[in-house]
């Protein structure tokens, strides 16, 4: 880029006083009439845009303002989480029928009473090892759950 074009970027913060031009900038304005030409009829539009009335906001403007974005960002988290949960649900569907193709191809699905009586003394002796961890498996869950809450408590009010 060359300097004009960083002048001319700059040209309408620099009409409105948002910005103070530095020495380089300040310089270049001296010295280059389109630069120049183009701050004056920057800071005359400025002037005219002043001397305008503005017209006040109608009443609660502010408020039913930020109640339609809530709505809107309401309706999109809404349609986000539907397309969500209806993705689990294919994927579980998907998975139960690759475990029921698999169970029906392999043969499992016709084994005998002695391969049940195992399945069922293995499901025991998982079950006495795990008991003695639920209730910190439980706690851990209560106070996960808990955390969420808090935080969906503290961001609900901040969400514009």
């Amino acid at each position: 880029m060359t300097m004009c074009d960083d002048v001319l970027d700059a040209v309408e913060l620099i009409a409105s006083g948002e910005l103070t031009p530095d020495e380089q900038t300040a310089a270049h304005l001296t010295t280059c009439a389109s630069c120049a030409s183009a701050l004056e009829a920057a800071r005359r539009l400025e002037a005219l845009l002043r001397q305008r009335p503005v017209a006040a906001p109608p009443p609660q403007f502010t408020s039913r303002t930020m109640a339609r974005i809530r709505r809107a960002r309401w309706r999109n988290e809404q349609v986000i989480d539907w397309v969500f949960n209806v993705v689990l649900v294919a994927v579980a569907v998907m998975v139960a029928a690759g475990l029921w193709t698999i169970a029906s191809r392999s043969g499992l699905t016709s084994v005998n009473s002695e391969a049940l009586d195992l399945l069922a003394t293995a499901t025991k002796t998982i079950v006495r090892r795990v008991s003695p961890s639920l209730p910190l498996y439980a706690l851990a869950t209560a106070l996960l759950v808990s955390a969420l809450g808090i935080w969906w408590w503290a961001e609900r009010d901040t969400a514009i």
